[in-house]
């Protein structure tokens, strides 16, 4: 995610000009362990979700959708654009597979495409810059041969960095230079097709990257504002950005087209800005805002936006940073973070967790108490540990940053054992650890007990682990 200047960092945002029903939520599936679909689906209807967008098309997802009467947007991985790009065929026998037979056979509720996921980012260096719009219009054209079109809309979920404030005021919005006319084709495109504009939101990121930025204005409860602009005082970052983008397109002549805040959160550990007090009252403060209905100073009404994410994700890249694992308003099993009021109405602030779970027996793989810390297999260990499980939670700042080193030790060991299933094997770091049925957590910091595979790639991981482990001795063995 690349950052806008000043305090108009990675943002994005959304509002409708039509009522909007409930609130959405981002389903990310990059995880070793599932839940099982249904049992997300339940989640999402005992919280009230009436809404969610899938980064693909997985079909025992949109299956478990079916007859549950939620909205879905259902998205095409950038790594596709070029093909659908470059084949109408290509493009209708998505639509066939991935739309017409889950609206159909599975009466699965899909409203939306979303035609590859922040495809302009300033760091995909124009990777998709040629792929997007022809893949958007062979979609388009797919959909209207499946006579969908007025069911199904297209968009493209942007990210905030495609438009630019000269002036660092909301006013000062247009779309960046070297993709200004893309943008403006897009713009039409979506317009004459009744498709919304996407864009994801993220103030975390500014704060991420810039120790100086003001963090109060990353939230909502300021009491004055931060900025005015002709006229309209902004006390929080997010209504900046999107009427940034509301004055971006109002120059370009598309001042009514439908916002959509495709991702918008804030995420709870790997960073010590990214915890469950922050997480909390940006959540909270985000869905107090947009359930009073007044929307943003530029575009009043209704704002429509999809919240990032339900549950983490503990096998996403952390290329950008340790914290993209854990953006979850759930835990990888499904129980709350914390208390969050998502409907507005009194006794409402509890999460409901996730029904039906099985775990794995409660143990745990921990660095043996007669084992040194100055053992040169140590440091060898817990980076092949870490560099196979997740240890994003140990830093200055995060969940476990509180750990002495055996306990850091201990994390990476038990990260490992229980992605691996609690094979006996994948705890033989040699004459390193141990298994112990004592819980090893401890304050904010939890040692996970994993939950059962649902699938029979839980085998598979634990023929990896063997492999993996005879791999590990050897190399203690020559190094």
């Amino acid at each position: 995610m690349e950052q806008l200047p000043l305090f108009f960092g990675v943002v994005s945002l959304f509002c409708l000009v039509v009522s909007v029903s409930g609130i959405g939520a981002n389903w990310g599936t990059q995880v070793t362990h599932p839940l099982p679909p249904d049992s997300v689906v339940g989640l999402l209807k005992d919280n009230g979700f009436q809404k969610v967008k899938l980064f693909d098309p997985d079909s025992g997802i949109l299956k478990a959708l079916g007859k549950s009467g939620i909205e879905v947007m259902v998205g095409i991985p950038n790594e596709m654009l070029a093909s659908l790009a470059s084949s109408v065929k290509a493009a209708e026998t998505w639509v066939e597979k991935n739309v017409s037979t889950h609206i159909t056979s599975n009466t699965v509720n899909i409203r939306y495409v979303a035609v590859g996921n922040e495809p302009f980012l300033e760091t995909y260096n124009g990777s998709f810059l040629t792929t997007t719009f022809p893949a958007l219009q062979n979609i388009q054209s797919a959909l209207i041969k499946a006579g969908l079109s007025n069911q199904v809309k297209v968009t493209v979920p942007l990210n905030a960095d495609v438009y630019q404030s000269s002036t660092n005021l909301p006013s000062g919005g247009d779309f960046r230079t070297d993709i200004h006319d893309l943008m403006v084709a897009i713009v039409k495109f979506l317009s004459d097709n009744g498709g919304p504009f996407t864009v994801n939101i993220y103030p975390f990121i500014s704060l991420y990257d810039n120790p100086s930025f003001p963090v109060d204005y990353a939230f909502f409860d300021s009491t004055s504002p931060s900025l005015t602009d002709n006229g309209n005082g902004y006390y929080n970052m997010f209504d900046a950005n999107l009427d940034t983008l509301v004055w971006a397109l109002q120059k370009n002549g598309y001042g009514n087209l439908p916002i959509i805040v495709g991702e918008i959160g804030w995420p709870t550990d790997g960073d010590r800005n990214a915890n469950l007090q922050y997480a909390q009252r940006f959540n909270q403060g985000f869905m107090n805002h947009i359930l009073t209905g007044n929307g943003t100073p530029m575009r009043p009404g209704p704002i429509d936006a999809y919240l990032f994410s339900l549950i983490d994700e503990d096998d996403k890249s952390i290329t950008p940073g340790n914290f993209e694992r854990h953006w979850g308003i759930f835990y990888f099993d499904g129980l709350p973070k914390y208390p969050l009021n998502l409907l507005g109405t009194r006794n409402s602030s509890n999460l409901v967790p996730a029904k039906n779970l099985h775990y794995l027996e409660k143990k745990w793989c921990v660095m043996s108490p007669s084992a040194s810390l100055d053992d040169p297999q140590v440091a060898p260990s817990v980076s092949y540990a870490c560099g196979r499980a997740d240890c994003t939670s140990l830093g200055y700042g995060t969940s476990c940053g509180n750990l002495d080193a055996r306990g850091n030790i201990s994390y990476a060991f038990n990260s490992y054992y229980q992605r691996l299933n609690q094979v006996d094997s994948a705890c033989k770091f040699p004459n390193l650890s141990m298994i112990t049925k004592t819980n090893p957590s401890t304050g904010t910091c939890r040692f996970e007990i994993m939950i059962q595979p649902i699938t029979s790639s839980g085998e598979h991981q634990q023929k990896l682990g063997l492999k993996g482990l005879q791999l590990i001795v050897l190399c203690l063995l020559f190094f």
